[in-house]
């Protein structure tokens, strides 16, 4: 009795199988309303072949499924037939029960990604940056000079006043008046005075220099260029600070004097020169 009552449900799927469906039914509307193609066309704003192809349900040739049913719910609204009649047989031909959440599921995916990790490993980065400016720069600008080191006396006493610890930049920036000195071809000689001693500067790069003598007079306090001599005359000893010592020779009387940093890593000297 049951296989009788089956009958009919089964007859009635496949005669809805049979008849127009999805865009076969739009057009068909279209034709009982005297509707051109163009016009269609024009309204949804494609070619003739590809309102063709969505009359004759060929989906694919609209590229995304989102495209086409768009097409097909304006193609519905356009020859009076309810677009959900006409979705319906769309997911029913392609198998699909609803649009799937594409979109939806991409943002979800960059949510789940934590901002976390990335901001400690920025962190890192930045206390490993900051260590190595403290360590590497700004240690090396303290100055060390220890008694009996090698070309500087070990009578601290005899020493003049210390010159400002800053580097050039820090002592420019402090007001300091500080005057810069552009390359020169020539040398720069200073007089020697009876009683006074000969200091000879040959720098083969850019040098910060600041030189004073016994007297606390400064004698040079600006920047030696690459091939700058500069000779220089005043009471021993010497308060001498150089910025990069690679870059400078010394003669104290025309004799050559072995200058080099006093900290280990470091390109600056701060040493005090005796006449010989």
């Amino acid at each position: 009795m049951s296989d009788e009552q089956d009958k009919p449900v089964e007859d009635q799927e496949a005669a809805e199988e049979q008849g127009p469906r999805g865009g076969e039914r739009l057009a068909e509307a279209r034709r009982e309303q005297q509707i051109s193609v163009l016009d269609i066309a024009k309204e949804l704003h494609l070619d003739e072949a590809k309102v063709r192809a969505l009359e004759r349900n060929e989906f694919d040739v609209l590229g995304a499924p989102v495209f086409a049913k768009g097409h097909l719910r304006k193609y519905a609204e356009l020859v009076s037939i309810d677009p959900d009649d006409v979705l319906e047989d769309y997911y029913k031909m392609t198998r699909r029960d609803a649009m799937p959440p594409v979109v939806v599921a991409r943002r979800r995916m960059r949510q789940e990604v934590s901002p976390g990790p990335w901001i400690a490993v920025i962190i890192v980065i930045l206390v490993v940056a900051a260590a190595y400016w403290w360590f590497a720069v700004y240690s090396s600008q303290v100055p060390a000079q220890a008694p009996g080191e090698a070309g500087q006396p070990a009578d601290v006493s005899a020493q003049p006043a210390e010159v400002p610890a800053e580097v050039p930049a820090e002592s420019r920036a402090s007001g300091e008046e500080t005057v810069v000195a552009e390359p020169a071809s020539a040398p720069v000689e200073q007089p020697v005075v009876a009683g006074e001693v000969s200091l000879s500067l040959a720098f083969s790069g850019d040098c910060w220099t600041e030189i004073s003598d016994a007297t606390g007079r400064r004698l040079f306090f600006e920047m030696g260029r690459a091939g700058q001599t500069v000779t220089l005359s005043g009471v021993a000893p010497f308060a001498v600070l150089f910025g990069n010592v690679d870059n400078v020779a010394v003669e104290v009387n025309g004799t050559n004097y072995p200058v080099s940093s006093s900290n280990p890593g470091s390109r600056m000297a701060r040493l005090t020169i005796m006449s010989p």
